[in-house]
């Protein structure tokens, strides 16, 4: 995929399956960004069918082969039943960073409309309206977007508890820096992937992630923040050690 708001660069997701995830979620009167607190979303016979005829297609031009894209946490019961040999890798990324993300990357999309304005009224923008409409924006959505980390990762839970050891590997983001050849090495051997390494410091652009917002302090339900850690200590027990 091209080039978007916070990526430069394009994503790296695979197209069969995000357009195929977005047509379900569609379907449901889902928001296709997958920015949803929804669990056992319904998957129509048809879709279904796509699927299977996507994997079979995979499976028959490839020895190996996987795709990314975050939406997929949302049919992992799905993707146990069609693919029950799959093996996942799962990069956890705590709360307080994808909410973070998730709120600076809109409020970037929201406010195009603002810096396109003749030049008197951008600086305006920029000078006194931004910051009072930004408080407000993060107000307004940090909550849903917690509430959508906490359904995401709720499935991967539920996914891993169910999975024999083999078959997963649990890391969180930030040991990526440190332990990408360990990891290679263990997806190499364990897994008999044939993969060439690469090392991570030298693909992995650290201004493309953007600094962290105290995202705590516009969260207004704090049970919300104590299901969230909780549920970030429960992830931690099936974390792979390096």
């Amino acid at each position: 995929m091209g080039a978007g708001l916070g990526n430069t660069d394009g994503h790296f997701e695979d197209i069969e399956f995000l357009k195929l995830h977005e047509e379900i979620l569609n379907d449901n009167n889902l928001p296709v960004t997958g920015l949803t607190e929804a669990h056992d979303i319904e998957i129509s016979l048809y879709h279904k069918e796509k699927l299977k005829s996507i994997i079979k297609v995979k499976n028959k031009l490839y020895h190996q082969w996987g795709w990314k894209d975050p939406r997929t946490c949302l049919f992992l019961d799905t993707y146990k039943e069609l693919i029950p040999d799959a093996r996942y890798l799962i990069i956890i990324r705590d709360y307080k960073a994808v909410v973070s993300s998730l709120l600076q990357r809109d409020f970037q999309e929201y406010e195009q409309k603002y810096l396109a304005r003749p030049y008197l009224k951008r600086l305006y923008w920029l000078k006194v309206q931004r910051r009072h409409r930004l408080q407000g924006f993060y107000n307004d959505r940090a909550e849903n977007y917690l509430k959508v980390w906490i359904t995401y990762n709720q499935e991967i839970l539920k996914n891993v508890q169910n999975l024999p050891k083999h078959a997963y590997v649990m890391l969180n983001y930030s040991m990526l820096k440190s332990n990408d050849a360990n990891l290679c090495s263990f997806l190499s051997k364990r897994w008999n992937l044939s993969l060439k390494y690469f090392k991570f410091k030298e693909v992995f652009k650290e201004k493309m992630i953007s600094e962290h917002v105290d995202t705590d302090s516009y969260i207004f339900n704090k049970s919300l923040l104590k299901q969230a850690n909780q549920l970030q200590k429960n992830l931690d027990n099936y974390m792979m050690l390096m």
